[in-house]
């Protein structure tokens, strides 16, 4: 029992009956992939999956079921992997209706990403990520895909660097804004509130050590180039501000966040018809009380390259054209590609599920909508079946059911359809339930298993074989289904892998 090589077929043997547990708990079900990558402590990229269903009590599952080193992140590096893992544990791939992952490029992308290729599989697996992070998605797009707006932040964080670094500068600046910020008050030109006029700073600081640096970014920062964009991406961030606020609260508010996201969007549109005149009045306003020079606008603009190379693009056609409608046209655009209507649609119909209220948000429409993007699940004779049923089932509820009264969630609509013995006379509900709660996925608990790993694989133990951490992991991790696994599983498990000179 001491010698390593029995120590790791024992640990296998507990990690292979605990993940058999789970696939016995799955029995067949549908279920959600909740897929992420980490770097270990010896920088091997290594792949979680964990998986999501529901189980017979009608509660939300997320076990843990394995770590994959990989050597290539790609898409479909990452594709094949889980696929496999999925076909060790005898889990078939056309049972998966949801899916999940950090947001990173080769998981988002469209064409080749993470995301498609599983949908080419199986076209029911589904991504509706935060709606939150993928609003945060737009506006990171916008800085990584227009060359001058990646400038300008560059330029903020560098100026952010600077007072960070010194303590002297940081001083001088509190106090000329606490004396500049009484002035705006006493005005009414800003507002007081919580959370308002607070210091902000980032945390990579740059190497800002000389006073000939700092003068240049004070040049920048007083460019009209500057200030113009420094107006629009905060009217283009205040119109934002409201959608974000709905698309933080919780799933019975998915309908308002959706009525949010079509006002952001059509306030943008009207910005770009609408706006680009009083933007230039409150630029050039701002400039002339700050003594910012302000260019002709029929005059030539001149981008700081080499002046042998001919100017045909004036002033005008910079800042509206290439600045004010490229902007906005690109925050437009990443919105309709981030809020794509398979995921509105989705949510529009999850939120008419909710019990919350006594189902105030109950539509049938909605949810018949949502029912037609599970085409293997509900063919056209399933669809008039579910129609009829939730006739019958939205007359039962508000009829004062009193075990359907207070519930919160649709996981506790499925908790109670199980309680009330009502899944087979609601059979076609209860899967459309089942299948939107396999659907709100995030990556939180594939997140946890890589905070785990650290723990069993850290500086000491740095060597320690991919196969032999992840055996560890899931013990680790699914440690309440681990312990309830008979001692006698386990033996026989060890006793087959091998022939032993000693029996257990």
């Amino acid at each position: 029992m001491t010698s390593p090589k029995i120590q790791k077929d024992i640990v296998n043997a507990c990690a292979q009956e605990t993940v058999k547990a789970i696939i016995d708990d799955l029995n067949g079900e549908y279920f959600g992939i909740l897929v992420d990558k980490s770097k270990d402590i010896s920088h091997h990229e290594q792949m979680s999956l964990t998986l999501r269903y529901v189980d017979k009590k009608g509660q939300v599952n997320e076990p843990f079921i394995g770590l994959v080193c990989v050597s290539d992140t790609s898409a479909k590096s990452l594709k094949e992997a889980v696929l496999s893992l999925l076909m060790k544990h005898s889990l078939s791939p056309s049972k998966i209706c949801g899916q999940g992952y950090d947001g990173a490029s080769n998981m988002q992308g469209k064409m080749n990403g993470f995301k498609a290729l599983i949908l080419q599989v199986t076209p029911s697996a589904y991504s509706v990520h935060c709606f939150a992070h993928q609003l945060q998605l737009t506006l990171v797009a916008i800085a990584k895909k227009h060359k001058a707006v990646e400038t300008f932040f560059a330029i903020i964080t560098n100026v952010l660097n600077v007072i960070g670094v010194y303590f002297k500068c940081r001083d001088q600046l509190r106090k000329h804004q606490a004396e500049l910020l009484e002035q705006l008050l006493d005005s009414g030109e800003v507002q007081s509130g919580k959370g308002l006029n607070q210091e902000r700073g980032l945390q990579r600081p740059g190497d800002v050590n000389d006073r000939l640096q700092a003068e240049a970014f004070s040049s920048k920062i007083k460019a009209f180039n500057f200030v113009f964009l420094l107006y629009l991406l905060l009217k283009v961030l205040i119109m934002s501000n409201e959608l974000s606020k709905a698309l933080q609260k919780k799933e019975q508010d998915i309908v308002n966040a959706t009525v949010f996201l079509d006002i952001t969007k059509e306030r943008l549109q009207e910005m770009r018809d609408e706006g680009w005149e009083p933007l230039m009045d409150e630029v050039s306003s701002f400039c002339a009380k700050h003594d910012i020079l302000v260019p002709k606008m029929e005059e030539f603009y001149i981008p700081g390259k080499s002046k042998r190379k001919p100017f045909s693009v004036t002033y005008s056609h910079h800042l509206r054209v290439e600045l004010f409608y490229a902007v906005i046209d690109l925050q437009l655009l990443e919105l309709n590609s981030h809020f794509d209507i398979v995921s509105s649609n989705l949510l529009l119909g999850m939120s008419s599920l909710n019990p919350a209220n006594s189902f105030a948000n109950f539509d049938k429409k909605r949810i018949m909508t949502l029912a037609k993007h599970y085409p293997d699940e509900f063919g056209e004779l399933k669809l008039r079946d579910l129609s009829r049923q939730l006739d019958t089932f939205i007359w039962h509820m508000q009829h004062g059911d009193p075990r359907f009264s207070d519930l919160k969630g649709i996981g506790d609509l499925a908790k109670a359809l199980v309680e009330a013995n009502l899944v087979e006379i609601y059979s076609l509900l209860y899967l459309l339930v089942k299948l939107n709660l396999i659907l709100h996925v995030t990556t939180v608990t594939v997140e946890r298993a890589f905070s785990s790993m650290k723990y069993i694989k850290d500086e000491l133990r740095s060597i320690i074989s991919d196969a032999f951490l992840n055996d560890c992991l899931v013990c680790y991790f699914e440690k309440e289904v681990f312990i309830n696994i008979s001692n006698d599983a386990i033996i026989d498990r060890f006793q087959n892998m091998k022939a032993r000179q000693v029996q257990l």
